[in-house]
């Protein structure tokens, strides 16, 4: 499939960043943006006044020119409009997360299947430069055998009031470590604390056990006083930390470990390396991934399977957390 054209579905925030973006990549082939608010036009139309802004979704299902949509809508409804879409023949990127239970998204995936349609949800960060540069180091055996991976995403807002913080922070790191480890956990506790809503946590621990040994925990919370995003991952043989936050020298290798000399561990302690990176933009590089794979047929990095099984991670880390509510 080529010359097709491309929509985006939902104009807020994020769905704007999408509408920038698209416009870089495609120019003229972004044909439609459509929410449901008029006042998102303006800001549309401020991007290129030759995109054509609708209220009605039906408006790019009728339009048999318009292959690839991307749904940046509520949480909320991101079935039924991505539901609608696949039946209507258009392949279709649904931000994260792409449903609000796996039974949904199981529903979408047999769907676009069926269909012989790609599917992808947005995993942004299976996107970023500094992500597939630790996966290379992993697949090229520079870390050795995994053994531990931790991340923290702290911040002081945004809280939401339909989600609570796992929900809205952690599905970036679980699609992370799944990932990494390309697997899913064969174990998962988690707890939080409710300080703000009642029944929604501000903030959560999740552990997760994986085959072989591989351990991971990831914190999140929105009630923290700086913003903090912070990957380590700890091989037996070296270790690598991701620290986006920082302006310069965010991903690090550190040569070091442990090595067990008659019966005893000897430690390896070396200075920390700065690994340089792609400094494309991930938003960029998810969306080409996107286009290309409607156009060569390849199964996207982030497809359904890849978002119920992230899903079913978050699910079963919340039946954990709704045990301290009770």
């Amino acid at each position: 499939m080529t010359g097709f054209n491309i929509a985006v579905v939902g104009c807020g925030k994020w769905g704007m960043n999408h509408v920038r973006t698209a416009f870089k990549l495609y120019g003229k082939r972004l044909k439609y943006c459509s929410d449901n608010s008029s006042q998102s036009e303006k800001k549309v139309k401020e991007v290129s006044s030759e995109i054509i802004f609708t209220e009605d979704i039906n408006d790019i299902i009728s339009d048999e020119s318009t292959g690839a949509v991307i749904v940046a809508t509520p949480a909320e409804t991101h079935f039924e409009i991505t539901r609608k879409l696949l039946e209507a023949g258009k392949n279709v990127l649904t931000e994260k997360p792409i449903t609000l239970n796996s039974k949904e998204a199981k529903i979408l995936n047999d769907l676009a299947v069926k269909k012989g349609l790609v599917l992808m949800v947005g995993h942004l960060l299976l996107y970023h430069p500094a992500i597939l540069k630790i996966k290379e180091f992993i697949d090229n055996g520079r870390l050795g055998r995994l053994q531990y991976i931790y991340s923290n995403r702290l911040n002081l807002g945004t809280v939401r009031t339909e989600e609570n913080i796992l929900w809205s922070f952690a599905p970036h790191d679980i699609s992370v470590i799944q990932y990494f480890t390309g697997d899913i956990p064969s174990e998962v506790s988690a707890t939080g604390a409710v300080f703000l809503q009642k029944n929604i946590q501000d903030t959560t621990l999740t552990v997760l056990k994986f085959r072989n040994n591989i351990h991971a925990h990831i914190y999140v919370s929105w009630l923290h006083p700086f913003k903090e995003q912070r990957l380590v991952v700890i091989g037996d043989k070296s270790m690598m930390m991701f620290e986006d936050t920082l302006k310069e020298n965010k991903l690090k290798f550190y040569p070091k470990g442990f090595d067990i000399v008659d019966g005893h561990p000897v430690k390896r302690d070396f200075d920390f390396e700065n690994t340089e990176f792609d400094s494309s933009s991930p938003l960029e590089e998810e969306q080409k991934h996107f286009i290309e794979c409607i156009e060569n047929r390849v199964t996207p990095r982030s497809d359904g399977r890849n978002a119920i099984e992230v899903l079913e991670t978050l699910e079963r880390a919340q039946k954990e957390l709704l045990k301290d509510i009770k």
